[in-house]
Parts: C-alpha cells; structure tokens; sequence
C-alpha cells in the first residue's frame, strides 16, 4: 500500500497527513505549533518551519513515504543570502508595514489597471512584491545580500530536495510572475531592483520537484490551491474559507484581471485559475469577542445562536487588524447601534454576521454560482455555518475532511506519484463529501448584509 504525506503548514501550526495513495484513506496525522504573530509586524523564522514540521512528522510516525508534498502559507517572503542561509525572519502574508510600498508600487507602474493586466492582481501589502520593496528600502544592507527570493513553501521543499523550486499557484501570489502570460514579469521585478536568477524554478502541476529519503517530492503549492485541490472543487463552485483569516476563491477556465484590487488572479495547482477575495479578520475577530464575554467557544457559539438574525441592529465592521479587503491597512474595527439594553448574544451574533457579510462583501465579485463549500476552522462553528447559510440565501456544504491544505497537498503527491490529474485523484478519493446546510428562510439576509455595508463604508 503506497503512503502519501501532505503537509500544511499554516501561521499558526505544521499539520501532516498520512493517506493511502490509492484510495485516500487517513493512515495517520501529526501536528505541531508555529508561533503565534500580530500585525503589523509579522514576521517568523522559517527555521521554526522545519522544526515543526519534523515534530510532526514524528508525532504522525512517518516513515518513508513513496511522495510528499508541502501545501504553505501564500506571500510570505524568505530571503537568503549566497551560502542559502536565512537573511532574516520572513515577513508573512499579515505583515502590514509595507502598506506604503504598494502604494509606490501601483503608482510606479500607472495605476491598479497597469497591474491588474501584468499579473492579475493589484499590489496590496499582503503581497511578496511589497514586502520585497519594503526590504529595499528599510534593510537596505540585508537587501543588497540576497542571492534568493522564496516562499515559505518554496523554503520547505528546498529542504526536502536541496532545489530552489515553486508552482505556478503560489508564484502566482507574488506580484512578479503573471498567470496568463506563466512567467516572470522582469518589468515588476525591476520596481524593486530584484533580479530574475533570485527566482526558484516553476513547475508544472504534476511536475516532480526531487526526492527526500527516497520519497518523490511534489511541486506543493500555496494553502488555498491546497484547499480547493482537497475540496475537489469545481469551476464555478464558492469556497469559503474562515480561519485566522477569511478567503473566498473559485475555480475559473480563464485568468482574472481585476483593475479594483478586491480580487487576486491568481493561478490554481491544476493548470487552471483560482480568483480569490481575502480579508485579514475572521476567526481572530470573534476569538476576541469571546474573550470580552469571558465564554469559551462552546458557550460563545450558543449565544451568537441565540443572537436575533441582524444583531437588533447591532453592527460590528470587523477591520480589528487592518484590511485587505477593502484594502484599509491601517483600519480598525468599529461597533454601532448599542442600546442600554444590549446582551451578549446580541454581540456575539453581530461578531458573526461582520466576518461572514465582510467577506461576502468581496465574494460577490467573483460571480460563482455553483455550490457553496465552507472550511477552516470556523466552519466546525455551528454558529457561523447557521449565518454563512442564511446570509448567502443558498445551501451550505460543509466538507466533511477538516484539514483540507494537508488533504489537498497529498493528493497532489498521489498525483505525481501515480500520474494522474488532481481531478482524479479527487474523483478517487471521494473529496468534497459533507452536511449540507440550508438557509433559514424566514431570516432576510439581503437586509442584514445591506446593513453591514452601510456601516462599512462609512
């Protein structure tokens, strides 16, 4: 029986799955923390990566696979000098300081459209181009040491095969190499004086990147073409991801150009595109509720289910940390409509709906009207499953698979190894079974979600 690994490994954690090649079956899984971090500095030592990433390895007790793949988290910047030591910590996807960078940079080029044509999407300080362009001008003496520009997940597979490799879907989230086109843009790359040959080589979706320990080691890919090679899904179908932060993205025939910057074209793992909207707050958002109302999770789902649908018209804008979409970096939260008399399952509810209508907000421009799949961590949340579902007025799949990066990336190792396409192997393994929610029809989501905008863009 051929073992597969698939690895995740996230902000906040190394996740590692063991599963059947053949039929997808979960032999065994692993976990180990990474260490927590704050905008708007975000930063860790990928060293943290691989230490995690051994820990769970052991902890699932793997022990020479036939392939690997490593499924990381999108945009963060690794940088390293001649020798391929570590430069400095890696500033990740949340990282906001480099907001002024991509407001240089849009303008450098002519505007959101000039970019939005060069490689699918407008620079915001998520990206690794803005990070790159801060490291120039506020590191200037580490900049001028690079000999390699990476991502963390590029930084991982390195490990495993000594190769400075990438995939189109994680290249694809950088800001220098264009979907369309498939290739470095050497124009963006001059903005911030950054050199073609500091680039890893790009890989096809079943292309092998080398070999660890006798294992073949697959390209891997950035955590949201993991999930929705996990998920199965299909063009036209809506994921809906809510963890640390919200993700909405869709599988499409065709690249995306988006002159307003709310949606990021980017590539998939399987030789298609996966457009996608992102915000920074989700979960986080309502952690922090929670812990203003002393309730543990259980006790914070129940009172945001007891909530009235609408909050009794409180409103919470949950841009605690900054934004992505809308792109405010320097945004906080804001909460209106309190009463004397409000409760906290008011608040609790109103915690819920802002996540949920903040990111549909942005999901609406992707115009997916297949099915609706909600993952992540809030997804095991009865609470937001009830208000995803009666929100969008549409039934709600919520996969049964929880750990759906780590899933994705051993199917794409499966695929490699067996040389088959992901479609496949997800047909194989039966991805993208679950409950299906459906809408509350009683509960008018339209209002509640024209509310919210109301709000936001005061």
């Amino acid at each position: 029986m051929p073992l597969v690994v698939g690895v995740d490994s996230s902000t906040t954690a190394c996740k590692v799955q063991v599963r059947d090649a053949d039929s997808g079956v979960l032999v065994a899984s692993g976990r180990a923390p990474h260490p927590t971090t704050t905008p708007p500095r975000s930063e860790q030592d990928p060293a943290v990566w691989w230490t995690a990433f051994r820990a769970a390895c052991a902890d699932a007790a793997v022990d020479r696979p036939a392939a690997i793949a490593v499924g990381g988290q999108q945009h963060g910047l690794v940088v390293l000098d001649g020798d391929g030591d570590v430069l400095r910590p890696a500033k990740l996807w949340n990282d906001t300081e480099s907001a002024p960078d991509a407001e240089a940079l849009v303008a450098a080029l002519g505007g959101p459209a000039a970019w939005a044509e060069a490689c699918g999407s407008v620079p915001v300080p998520s990206f690794t181009i803005t990070k790159l362009a801060w490291l120039r001008r506020c590191e200037p003496e580490a900049f001028e040491r690079i000999a390699a520009v990476l991502l963390p997940h590029d930084w991982l597979t390195a490990q495993l095969t000594g190769h400075q490799t990438t995939d189109r879907g994680d290249a694809s989230g950088t800001g220098w190499w264009s979907p369309s086109e498939e290739r470095y843009r050497t124009d963006l790359l001059d903005l911030v004086g950054a050199r073609e040959d500091w680039l890893p080589t790009v890989l096809g979706p079943v292309e092998a990147a080398g070999e660890w320990d006798g294992a073949v080691v697959a390209p891997g890919t950035g955590d949201n073409m993991a999930a929705a090679l996990g998920l199965g899904l299909r063009a036209g179908d809506l994921a809906l991801s809510l963890g640390t932060s919200g993700t909405a993205f869709t599988v499409s025939e065709t690249p995306t150009a988006d002159a307003t910057g709310n949606v990021a074209g980017f590539a998939d793992a399987t030789g298609r595109f996966l457009p996608l909207v992102c915000t920074l707050n989700a979960t986080r958002v309502t952690d922090a509720i929670a812990r203003l109302l002393s309730a543990d999770v259980d006790r914070f789902d129940a009172l945001a289910l007891d909530g009235p649908p609408g909050a009794g018209g409180l409103v919470l804008v949950p841009h605690l940390d900054g934004e992505r979409t809308p792109n405010r970096p320097d945004a906080t939260g804001t909460l209106t409509g309190l009463r004397s008399d409000v409760t906290p399952e008011q608040l609790a509810r109103a915690a819920v709906e802002g996540v949920v209508a903040n990111l549909l907000a942005g999901a609406d421009a992707l115009e997916a009207p297949g099915r609706v799949l909600l993952v992540g961590g809030g997804a095991q949340s009865a609470a937001y499953r009830r208000v995803v579902a009666d929100l969008t007025g549409r039934p709600v799949l919520v996969p049964t698979e929880p750990e759906l990066v780590a899933c994705g990336a051993a199917a794409q190792a499966a695929a490699v190894l067996t040389g088959s396409t992901p479609a496949e192997v997800a047909e194989a393994w039966g991805l993208g079974a679950g409950q299906v929610i459906e809408p509350d029809p009683s509960v008018d989501g339209a209002a509640i979600r024209a509310a919210f905008s109301d709000r936001a863009e005061r």
